[in-house]
């Protein structure tokens, strides 16, 4: 077990929810940092091993491996540490992108405390295929830009992600409507997120 666990709140859902829009928009309010893989991913050096890897995976619609999803996202958290972006007693740390599957869920035990899993719903699949595609044409991103990648990034969603959940006691769960402008959910996700914040500022200042 590690020293120190985080504290943290996941922001989950299927592709195109919307995670990582909300995780930049609460990584501006001072007292959260949001850490999302997928970025981590996608600014890796393409050229070198690891990165060869990672973007072979996405690029299929499939999940990294578990081991080297762990490897990579703990060496982006210390940088973050190391160069205070991320002040580890002041910030409650946002995740997105992560966990994926219930090994890793297993795995990132050792070095975060979940408060609050953030599951953003939208049952409408097809405006989220509509949105991805839309994003990968304003982001040039390649891993969105194909709809039959698109359409496996569901399946394996479906498959290997959504037992996540389960994996989390129903208290922490908090379900938040997907479907509305970027500032109502984050208004939602708002009233979830400030009492684990209120909690977290409280037993540091003990």
């Amino acid at each position: 077990m590690s020293a120190e666990r985080f504290t943290a709140v996941l922001l989950y859902g299927a592709p195109g929810v919307g995670k990582g829009t909300q995780g930049k928009i609460l990584g501006q309010i001072p007292g959260f940092f949001h850490l999302s893989s997928g970025e981590v991913f996608r600014s890796m050096d393409i050229g070198s091993k690891l990165g060869k890897q990672v973007s072979e995976s996405i690029s299929r619609g499939e999940l990294v491996p578990d081991d080297l999803t762990l490897q990579i996202w703990k060496q982006a958290l210390n940088g973050q540490i190391a160069t205070s972006q991320y002040k580890t007693h002041e910030d409650l740390l946002i995740l997105d992108g992560i966990p994926r599957n219930v090994s890793q869920t297993e795995l990132l035990n050792e070095y975060i405390d979940v408060r609050r899993v953030i599951h953003l719903v939208c049952t409408d699949e097809e405006a989220m295929v509509h949105r991805l595609k839309r994003r990968a044409f304003r982001e040039h991103r390649a891993d969105d830009a194909n709809e039959e990648v698109i359409r496996h990034r569901f399946e394996v969603y479906r498959e290997v992600t959504e037992p996540v959940i389960d994996c989390y006691a129903k208290e922490l769960i908090a379900d938040v409507d997907a479907v509305g402008s970027p500032a109502e959910v984050c208004r939602a996700i708002l009233e979830c997120v400030i009492p684990v914040q209120n909690e977290h500022f409280a037993r540091q200042n003990l």
